[in-house]
């Protein structure tokens, strides 16, 4: 039942903007949620020195000079979580610089639901044929 289909509705694609403020050494937001074939622009915008962010997966990426904020624009075509990252060196911790994009609708609660009820029925039939 957990990987099941179910019949959730479709949501239509949006554009979605998401502003990533970028220093030595993370993304704040470090994570963002997007459904597939929503059209994502994503503005970098470098706090400190020199910062790149490429997303995995859709090989596309944008750098940003300090106090400076450049736009990237992709449709998230790809449902799955993949990673971001800083593609300009940028210090001792750069290796460390990732964020995540998560591309997809979030179906695994109502899955995690339908899970937990079939254990409850589960358990009172248990109890039933026992007594």
């Amino acid at each position: 039942m957990a990987f099941a289909p179910l019949p959730v509705p479709s949501i239509a694609p949006q554009a979605r903007t998401f502003r990533i403020d970028a220093r030595q050494f993370a993304y704040s937001p470090s994570e963002l949620k997007v459904n597939a074939g929503d059209t994502v622009t994503l503005q970098l915008v470098s706090n400190d020195v020199v910062h790149g962010l490429y997303v995995d997966g859709y090989d596309v990426s944008v750098e940003a000079d300090p106090g400076q904020t450049t736009t990237l624009t992709f449709t998230a075509d790809k449902p799955g979580s993949f990673r971001f990252r800083c593609n300009v060196t940028c210090g001792a911790a750069h290796p460390f610089m990732i964020g995540k994009l998560n591309v997809g609708s979030d179906n695994w609660l109502f899955r995690s639901i339908g899970l937990a009820l079939l254990a409850v029925v589960g358990v009172i039939i248990s109890v039933k044929q026992k007594a």
